[in-house]
């Protein structure tokens, strides 16, 4: 392999030694040399012996050389995968090595492969091979190419997987005769790269590949394509310019001798879908439309069977769960253009139906959160809200500035939940967005076996390059659980019944009942809780995170869409608990009413070996917006 920062013609001398032209079984040696001695030297000597005589006893036959070189199972094999221009030359340095010279290689190459040879410059010794027609210098480390140095006879450029930022230095003098340029997957970048695909440096340019760089400037890039009078075959695909919606449809209108797109073939019928498109080029908006679908949560765990039952003091264990996933953020904000609201990681939001059965029915938690959550739209995550350590805190100054001490509930409180940070480990990293990204969630849910998140979120940006580096990064889609503990915020309260008077007749009597009903009103005060309640901060657990791949959607694929799943994380014991609770319910109850179907009570396997838990997954979609007529994209238009 040639040393970092060698030369095209370095690597074609290393791989030539590579080959071993000159050693066992090529080349001239014993095994291989009395019918290449000179002839007059040979007759003088009467050792001329004929073609079909038997040379030397050390001498091979050109038959057993030639089965060594071309056998797969000779260890002087080329290894799988060379070329023929290699095998060519390996029989060739056998039936006649004394033609491998220097003057007859430069001649010889039509084509060069120089792949992954750390190669950094295209050197002047290319210029000696004076017939090269194809040069590959894919996956090396180059930077600029002197199109100076390059042969006037090639017609196939190849330089894919390098660091080459722009294409100015391949047009001081390019191959007039160049019919395919490969520059996909290298760093191009910048508006001015349109003014080097013209016509004044490629007038025979056949098929051209820009894939997978910068190029933001479609109008640009395509205004400078249409002087390409040759260009049939063309590859955009992987640059930010392709993500805007009409991409496609612009193109295919602009360059009409086009015959294949992101190695796709042009039809006849997509001409006439985008006819008269390009002339609404400057009014289309320029951005990126992708919709991101979350689905059914399936496979999670019922924790709260493994709570205690809360007593007339709590605390109270709701639990909730949500789905997250991180995108990146445009200059102008997503979250108020859209609708759209982004997640609070740390932030509780109960409601009455997260609380479930574990609360009574007088019990109402009072948070502003909660009736927010319950008014917003499925498709749009939770508001945020002031955190009950923060109002804590508000009532802590206000009242230590008043000159009195915290109140008992308050100083609970502040007590229950330092003790609880001292508990809880600290944020799980996954549960915090990457650099340059916003984090998203969906609503918090109650548990249930099947959960539809019901979320849809469209994301428009406008700063490209970014979202080009997202979608080749992926997505970290990761389900949430959230469990808050709540107590009441007044201890229930004691009754503490008066002594009875004595007395006489109907007052006696009268007393009685007065005692009487005095005692059940405190009965039922016992049973009774406070209707205001504390939350404690939230708990949360990452119970499966992963990443969802987006690439394909810089490939030219419109849709990924994915099951994402993280694992079986229940049991057959707790599936069974979760089973019993659920009969009890009411749902359960009438399912068993005369008149229904016994098929919607789920079921449970008699013993573990029947037992096939369900994994936990979540449906992930996330869409590419494209236009597929001329009205579609004109919907777009900047007013």
């Amino acid at each position: 392999m040639a040393a970092p920062g060698g030369t095209v013609s370095a690597a074609v001398r290393e791989h030539l030694q590579q080959l071993c032209l000159h050693e066992f079984p090529c080349g001239v040696g014993s095994w291989n040399k009395s019918r290449f001695l000179p002839q007059t030297w040979r007759t003088w000597r009467g050792l001329v012996p004929r073609e079909e005589e038997a040379g030397s006893p050390e001498e091979e036959t050109v038959e057993d050389l030639l089965g060594l070189v071309c056998s797969p199972q000779s260890p002087w094999a080329l290894p799988e995968g060379s070329s023929a221009e290699d095998r060519f030359l390996r029989e060739l340095a056998i039936r006649n090595p004394l033609m491998l010279k220097d003057t007859f290689l430069y001649s010889y190459f039509r084509s060069l492969q120089v792949v992954d040879k750390q190669v950094s410059l295209v050197d002047k010794d290319l210029l000696k091979f004076r017939r090269l027609e194809e040069l590959v210098l894919s996956a090396n480390q180059i930077k600029e190419i002197d199109a100076v140095n390059l042969p006037p006879t090639l017609k196939v450029l190849e330089v894919y997987g390098n660091s080459i930022t722009s294409m100015e230095c391949l047009c001081a003098r390019p191959p007039p005769r160049l019919q395919h340029l490969g520059l996909g997957h290298n760093k191009l970048l910048g508006p001015l790269q349109s003014l080097y695909v013209t016509s004044e440096h490629w007038p025979n340019l056949v098929s051209l590949d820009l894939s997978f760089n910068d190029l933001t400037d479609l109008q640009g890039m395509i205004a400078s394509l249409r002087t390409l009078q040759c260009l049939r075959l063309l590859v955009l695909q992987g640059n930010p310019l392709a993500l805007v919606p009409y991409y496609r449809g612009f193109t295919i209108d602009s360059l009409a001798r086009l015959c294949v797109l992101d190695d796709i073939t042009v039809s006849s019928s997509e001409k006439h879908q985008f006819r008269g498109l390009r002339h609404s080029g400057d009014f289309l908006a320029h951005e990126a439309q992708l919709v991101v679908t979350i689905g059914n949560v399936r496979g999670v765990l019922d924790t709260s069977i493994l709570d205690p039952e809360p007593g007339p003091q709590g605390p109270f264990t709701s639990y909730s769960y949500y789905v997250t996933y991180d995108f990146v953020e445009d200059e102008e904000g997503e979250g108020h253009e859209y609708g759209g609201v982004l997640a609070e990681i740390v932030k509780p939001s109960p409601s009455v139906e997260q609380l479930g059965e574990e609360v009574p029915e007088e019990i109402t938690a009072v948070t502003p959160a909660a009736e927010e959550a319950e008014d917003s739209a499925e498709s749009v995550p939770a508001t945020t809200s002031q955190s009950p350590s923060q109002s804590q805190s508000a009532e802590l100054e206000e009242s230590l500035a008043s000159g009195g001490s915290p109140s008992p509930s308050l100083r609970r409180s502040i007590d229950s939940a330092g003790e609880l940070a001292k508990l809880r480990p600290r944020m799980d990293p996954r549960l915090c967005p990457s650099p340059g990204t916003v984090l998203f969630s969906t609503v918090r849910k109650p548990w249930a076996d099947v959960m539809p998140c019901n979320y849809e979120m469209q994301h428009t940006l406008r700063d490209l390059v970014p979202l080009k580096a997202f979608l080749l990064a992926g997505t970290t889609v990761t389900i949430v659980e959230e469990k808050i503990l709540s107590w009441p915020a007044v201890p229930p309260p004691v009754d503490n019944p008066l002594p009875a008077k004595k007395g006489k007749g109907a007052k006696d009597e009268k007393g009685k009942e007065e005692k009487e009903t005095k005692a059940q009103k405190g009965a039922k005060k016992k049973k009774e809780v406070s209707k205001d309640l504390r939350q404690d901060p939230p708990v949360l657990r990452v119970l499966g995170s992963g990443l969802v791949v987006l690439e394909p959607l810089l490939a030219g694929e419109p849709l990924v869409s994915t099951v994402c799943n993280f694992g079986v994380i229940r049991t057959l014991e707790s599936d069974r608990m979760t089973f019993l609770r659920e009969s009890k319910n009411k749902k359960a109850k009438k399912a068993l009413e005369p008149g229904k179907s016994r098929s919607k009570m789920p079921t449970l396997p008699a013993d573990d070996s029947d037992y096939r838990p369900e994994p936990l997954t979540v449906e992930v979609r996330v869409q590419l917006n494209q236009c597929r007529s001329k009205e579609e994209a004109l919907r777009a238009v900047v007013v």
